[in-house]
């Protein structure tokens, strides 16, 4: 009878000094053992068979210091002692992860990423800055930067008016709500919880079992004071807390095993272990994507796996991370989401490329959270699909007239070698829209393009099916030859209407086999044909309970053809211009459901350069996007919890698979998760994998896995909040509940929800007693939420207005819904900057990138009769110039020798050799790259006494002050305090 090979102990080897070519923890097969024998995997530090030779990572070391190493006294321990047969383990034995990522990173062996480990950069805790001499003249000798203040001395105005010269909405205001106290000191409360409770017999019995898997002491969240302090808005772009889990729950002690929150975050950074504990709490328990996010120099490439060995639970599908487990020696693995035993992928050891054996714990989907696969053949319904782009352009009067037609054919001219086209597969049709549709042969033999007309709108079809979408490659020659001539064919056209349904629909006929993207560009409200709207802008309505009526779709023809595009894996991108009504809400149903985006350029005029400027870098960046097609998304997550709602861009196929046409970079979805059952394990995991062909052709599954600790109290659950992602989440459910109800009903379910968690905070955290008390307090990590709350109240998607057009209202809602948090977070408190008085390094660069001055709060109170300053929330940015600027600045920085001879509205800032031109620049330079090139915000100069729709525009982005009929901050916060001591939780 053959012998087991599991019993079988590793081998001396004969010559030591021979390096091996087998990974750590190989065994040869007995004699005699069968062609499919295969040897029980030790992982590096695990304990041999008895009489085995242990294999380390670390052969140089002395004994003593390699992972694993058992003490002569411990060695005798029922734990510890080796056995004959190796026994079924859950966990394996090693050092516990390195708490410094530095020193952690160097615990992975370089051969285990793909690319180099991210150099993340220490944030940067910036202070405010009062410099001495904030109102010294300019002068000549002053430093590198210097302090511009107003001609007489500000001590001496502010003794002769006994108050600040302050700007605000409400003229000059009393001073800041209790400025006269101290900022409060955060008290300190109940320091030294455990993850999971108090420890009891049966928890350490579980303990051993789980193989050293003991709780992680958690320390409970500071108590801070909100009422009379302004917020401390450094720390607003902070992530979450950190994730604390266990130790040993990784099978390598990789860094990156979690992936990045950029890619996957959760409201909460540990889970309720019950229902009843999380309605308890009243915190949302969500999930936030951004699974395709665009990456700066900075960022870890997302390693790929290009073996075509992909291991996946049998039961669940669930693909293997980090957090799985190996069993019976290596052989097989349980899955951290349904426990099944799986086995190993005989290549699973073994380099295809090298045809070598591998090191499996150099594996990427082993080492990283975030990964991709290179997926093969079984991935596959049709070949990989080709990028396609059908253009839908508007060359109606109003196209023309407004310059829209000439600067569009000018950026898709210029970017159509940016177009994805690596494999020369790429396919381009362009189809111009009016009262008629206008075709265009595009074969590679013609020398010009012909230009086929469709009059008849009621029975769309395609003059020439072979020769409208050809390929880019072949056709480039005639391609470039139509986007030149397209302004002059219609310079003198006075065609008011427009068919976009009807050119949509032919758009579909030409993509409806391969798939691909139309963008579509719209300068007019559509008025004839399918699709047809009539404008329905009702000032009266505006700021009422009947104003979500304009904020729906009009016509049901425009989802039920997005849905269609859906299912024959077409996407859709709206490019609206708005120097009318353009009914923003119903057009954006098209990339709603198909997975697009929509751009939104009101009053656009290209002989604006700033208009011009604005629209032709955001469509090449659009055009060169590197975008995933025909794409599906499906989230696990770990027994007992349940993914029960979706938001954001997509259409949902089936109850959990999501379908995307078009996976564009940068575009966030909100998932909300329900929990069914107990947990009754450590931690819980959520995994996200995208099915999606890549602009190369490939066919790839980009996986995304983060664990979190399961914990039984609440305090460890407030202690875990993420206040970025519950705002994410908040903003989002807003959009819905306006879109379904009215914006008032939005607005109070927000605040209603801020209520409860600081009422529970308050009742069951720091066990206050019901009734009134004199300060508002929230845990550290929580301190910025009722500021962000506040923020999505005041924000132009939700908040209480008759000034706000419903296009530009929708607009905002859109952006809401799909921007990232790193893009949400500005958008919603924007980021306010003096630039009057900058610190001499303010404006410079550093290792670390360009040097921002302090960001200040959005309080009128810093503004300056004679100051200048810069606030930036991503889609715009503004320059506000008091009206006793010193007039060297208004030199220095404009080229203009006066306040009077500046002129407010759309600027593009000159150009000179100044220190503060220069560096202003740079700041504005910045502030447009981090936008990650999607977006290219808009600068405007506004002049204190100028334009008051502008003024008023700036004025409502400071949020902490009371505009129209919305509370200031400190008002917020007293309006939250009183509805807490009024309410049981």
């Amino acid at each position: 009878m053959q012998q087991s090979p599991t019993s079988q102990p590793l081998q001396q080897p004969s010559a030591p000094k021979q390096q091996s070519v087998h990974p750590a923890g190989y065994k040869p097969p007995p004699p005699g053992a069968s062609p499919g024998y295969r040897p029980p995997f030790l992982r590096p530090g695990m304990q041999s068979p008895k009489g085995a030779i242990p294999i380390s990572p670390h052969p140089g070391l002395p004994a003593e210091t390699r992972p694993g190493f058992i003490p002569p006294q411990h060695q005798q321990h029922p734990l510890t002692r080796p056995v004959t047969q190796p026994p079924v383990i859950s966990h394996t034995v090693r050092p516990a992860i390195v708490d410094s990522p530095i020193a952690a990173a160097s615990t992975v062996p370089k051969e285990a990423s793909m690319s180099p480990p991210t150099q993340h950069t220490e944030i940067h805790k910036k202070k405010r800055m009062y410099p001495e001499q904030i109102t010294k003249a300019y002068s000549g000798e002053a430093p590198t930067s210097p302090a511009y203040a107003s001609q007489q001395s500000y001590a001496s105005l502010t003794a002769a008016n006994q108050q600040p010269q302050f700007v605000s909405p409400m003229g000059i205001q009393p001073p800041y709500f209790q400025q006269q106290q101290p900022y409060v000191q955060p008290q300190i409360s109940n320091v030294g919880y455990n993850a999971y409770g108090k420890d009891s017999v049966s928890q350490v019995t579980s303990q051993f079992g789980s193989m050293n898997m003991g709780p992680v002491a958690h320390t409970v969240s500071p108590a801070v004071p909100l009422l009379g302090a302004r917020p401390q808005i450094a720390d607003i772009e902070n992530t979450g807390p950190q994730i604390n889990l266990p130790s040993n729950i990784s099978v390598t002690d990789s860094p990156f095993v979690n992936a990045d929150s950029s890619y996957q975050c959760s409201t909460v950074n540990a889970v309720p272990a019950t229902d009843s504990l999380l309605k308890k709490s009243r915190l949302p328990l969500a999930l936030i994507l951004t699974p395709y996010r665009s990456l700066k120099e900075e960022d870890e490439i997302v390693p790929v796996v290009r073996d075509g060995v992909i291991a996946r639970c049998r039961r669940c599908r669930t693909y293997i991370n980090p957090f799985v487990t190996f069993v019976e020696g290596g052989q097989r693995w349980k899955c951290n989401m349904c426990f099944l035993l799986n086995d190993v992928p005989a290549a699973f050891d073994y380099d295809n490329l090298t045809q070598q054996p591998a090191d499996r714990w150099k594996r990427p989907e082993l080492n990283y959270g975030c990964v991709e696969f290179v997926a093969p053949t079984e991935y596959m319904v049709r070949p990989p699909q080709a990028p396609a782009y059908v253009f839908v352009i508007d060359v109606s009067y109003s196209a023309i007239q407004s310059g829209m037609l000439a600067t569009a054919t000018r950026t898709i001219l210029d970017s159509l070698e940016r177009l994805p086209n690596d494999e020369n597969r790429t396919r381009v049709a362009i189809v111009t829209v009016d009262s008629s549709l206008h075709f265009y042969n595009l074969h590679p033999n013609l020398n010009q393009p012909q230009m086929l007309v469709v009059s008849d709108l009621d029975d769309v079809y395609l003059p020439s099916p072979s020769d409208l979408l050809v390929n880019l490659t072949e056709s480039i020659e005639t391609i470039k030859i139509l986007l030149e001539k397209l302004p002059d064919m219609f310079k003198n056209s006075v065609n008011v209407n427009n068919a976009l349904g009807t050119g949509l629909q032919a758009a579909f006929k030409m993509l409806s086999q391969f798939g691909g993207k139309i963008i579509c560009l719209q300068s007019t409200l559509p008025n004839t044909g399918a699709g047809a709207l009539k404008p329905r802008e009702d000032v009266k309505l505006l700021g009422t309970s009947k104003e979500s009526t304009l904020l729906n779709a009009a016509s049901p023809f425009y989802k039920t053809f997005a849905v269609d595009c859906s299912r024959s894996q077409i996407a859709c991108d709206m490019i609206i211009f708005g120097s009318q009504y353009s009914d923003v809400a119903t057009l954006s149903c098209v990339p709603h459901y198909t997975g697009g985006q929509t751009y939104y350029y009101p009053g656009f005029n290209a002989s604006r350069t700033e208009d011009a400027i604005k629209f032709a870098h955001e469509l090449s960046e659009l055009l060169a996007e590197q975008i995933g097609l025909e794409a599906v998304i499906r989230i696990r997550a770990s027994r007992g919890l349940r993914m029960s709602s979706f938001h954001g861009n997509f259409f949902i196929r089936s109850t959990d698979l999501l379908a995307l046409p078009n996976v564009p970079r940068d575009q966030k979805y909100v998932v909300e998760v329900a929990i069914d059952d107990d947990l009754k394990v450590p931690t819980a995991c959520f995994q996200t994998a995208l099915l999606h062909t890549a602009c190369n052709g490939e066919r790839r599954i980009r996986v995304v896995t983060t664990c979190l600790p399961v914990v039984n109290s609440i305090s460890e659950l407030y202690a875990s909040a993420n206040q970025q992602a519950i705002m994410a989440y908040l903003g989002t459910k807003a959009v819905e509940r306006a879109l379904t109800s009215k914006l008032e009903d939005a607005r109070d379910a927000i605040v209603n929800k801020l209520v409860d968690i600081m009422g529970v905070y308050k009742m069951h955290v720091l066990g206050s007693a019901q009734g009134s008390t004199p300060q508002l307090t929230s845990p550290e990590n929580l301190k910025l939420l009722p500021l962000l709350v506040l923020g999505l109240i005041k924000h132009d998607g939700i908040r209480q207005s008759s000034q706000i057009p419903s296009d530009m209202r929708a607009n905002a809602m859109n952006l809401l819904i799909t921007m990232p948090i790193q893009l949400l977070i500005p958008y919603v408190y924007a980021n306010f900057y003096s630039l009057h008085n900058l610190p001499p390094e303010a404006g410079e660069f550093s290792e670390k990138g360009v040097i921002f001055p302090p960001i200040l709060n959005l309080t009128a109170e810093n503004l300056e009769v004679h100051g200048c300053y810069l606030l930036e929330n991503g889609q715009n940015m503004y320059i506000w110039v008091g009206r006793n600027v010193v007039p060297q600045l208004c030199v220095d920085l404009f080229n203009v020798k006066s306040y009077e001879g500046l002129k407010g509205g759309k600027i593009t800032l000159p150009v000179l050799n100044t220190p503060l031109n220069r560096k202003v620049n740079t700041l504005i330079g910045k502030v447009r790259e981090k936008r990650r090139g999607g977006y290219f915000p808009t600068l405007y100069l506004v002049k204190e006494d100028g334009d008051p729709y502008l003024r008023l525009w700036f004025l409502a982005h400071l949020i902490e002050d009371r505009t129209d009929n919305i509370m200031s901050y400190q008002q917020f916060l007293q309006h939250i305090k009183d509805r807490v001591s009024s309410s049981s939780f």
